[in-house]
């Protein structure tokens, strides 16, 4: 597969939108929206021209899974999926019938939501973040900077323009200023999204829509690109993306269980660019594990903090209405450094949760699934290693490294469990 620059489209199905047909630049991202109500993307890539039944089928089949999801749920329809023809009009009219009381109706002017931002050294990332939250339909009851050591006073700087509550945690690492801003939230909800991320204008109401059924402990949300310019956040998009599709999914003990044999491939419940808790489950199964920060092994620690609760019979949902636009890397050099970062982190998580709960799912996964998983890529992009493979070595090393830094430190305290009042 070859680089191309991807036009991103956000269509609104609810207007009379006309198909896109400009070959001028082929290749082109297409998410199809209802209103607020994300439904589904489409890659188009044009050698030739498309006529607009083609472009409508290939609408039709994005949005098909999730508008039978909602039709359903509303005991609207029997069949599979509800019956679309590739005809605009139509398509709006099933659209209007399935979703609109979807579409909030009952905006609040605030919400117990907690909003954490951990940031360090990206004072032009935050203000751009702080900017969209500003434009919330539902605000939330605080919004957190945890200033993570940066070496300027440009972060204070941009959280007291927007007159947000700062924090300075001088000790380096995501999950410490994770954990720093979940211990002095004061909201029941504790939501996290990265200083690199533009949230969708319902994005607190989504949030705090999730939590109203009791049995969810935490919750993560959609995450679509902001750009797929550079072949750097193509690569990241196609084969390690954070969006998780449109489809709303709970993650509870029957998933847990019916993975324990391979490891639970809890990775899949989402990214740490849109999550959110409710503020007691971190005095249940804990806090987020310092071991897994950037500097430390790497990360992961999103996922970590996902496999304890579910291990601990707490229930997650993946909410696809709640949606942040995230920046991607957008140099080969800094997608291998982050790529290896997140192998290194992943690997360290894996034996983590081995440690703690002793489910040898987990080794089964390192040493029996990943080797030939990895073989296979070395075998596909030999001799080259273009597009997709260019970040192979660096996967690899991550893995290595989260292997050896794991076995110096796997008697470490990892602090989870420190509740010292804020």
């Amino acid at each position: 597969m070859t680089f191309s620059k991807y036009i991103i489209h956000h269509l609104d199905l609810s207007t009379g939108l006309e198909p896109i047909q400009d070959v001028r630049d082929p290749a082109h991202y297409c998410v199809f929206w209802y209103k607020s109500i994300p439904l589904g993307e489409a890659y188009f890539f044009f050698k030739l021209p498309i006529t607009p039944r083609q472009f409508w089928e290939q609408c039709i089949k994005a949005i098909s899974p999730a508008l039978c999801q909602y039709a359903f749920r509303r005991g609207i329809v029997t069949e599979p999926v509800p019956v679309l023809e590739p005809d605009p009009v139509q398509i709006r009219k099933v659209c209007e019938q399935v979703l609109d009381e979807v579409h909030p109706r009952d905006l609040t002017q605030s919400c117990d939501v907690s909003v954490v931002i951990c940031t360090r050294n990206r004072a032009h990332y935050l203000k751009n973040c702080l900017e969209r939250l500003q434009y919330q339909y539902c605000k939330p009851a605080e919004i957190i900077v945890v200033d993570n050591a940066s070496l300027t006073e440009d972060t204070r700087q941009v959280a007291e323009a927007f007159q947000v509550r700062y924090i300075r945690e001088d000790i380096p690492g995501l999950d410490v200023a994770r954990n720093t801003g979940a211990r002095a939230a004061k909201g029941s909800v504790v939501a996290y999204t990265d200083d690199d991320t533009q949230p969708d204008r319902y994005w607190i109401y989504r949030i705090s829509e999730t939590f109203r059924n009791p049995a969810i402990a935490a919750m993560t949300g959609l995450v679509i690109a902001a750009s797929l310019e550079t072949e750097a956040e193509v690569i990241f998009e196609r084969f390690w993306p954070f969006n998780r599709g449109y489809l709303q999914k709970i993650f509870d003990d029957n998933f847990f269980r019916a993975y324990l044999h391979n490891g639970p491939p809890v990775w899949e419940i989402g990214a740490g660019a849109n999550m959110a808790f409710r503020k007691d489950i971190f005095e249940e199964v804990g806090y987020f594990d310092e071991r897994l920060d950037v500097g430390a092994a790497g990360c992961s620690g999103d996922s970590e903090l996902w496999y304890r609760a579910l291990a601990c019979g707490f229930n997650i949902q993946y909410n696809p209405l709640a949606v942040v636009y995230h920046s991607h890397r957008d140099s080969i050099p800094g997608l291998q450094k982050q790529l290896y970062s997140y192998m290194r982190g992943f690997t360290v998580a894996i034996l983590i949760q081995y440690q703690r709960f002793g489910h040898r799912g987990n080794l089964q996964h390192l040493f029996k699934v990943l080797p030939p998983y990895y073989l296979s890529l070395l075998k596909k992009g030999f001799p080259r290693y273009h597009f997709q493979y260019k970040t192979l070595f660096s996967e690899l090393r991550g893995i290595l490294s989260g292997i050896i830094y794991y076995l110096r430190h796997r008697n470490t305290d990892s602090k989870i469990y420190s509740n010292d009042a804020f």
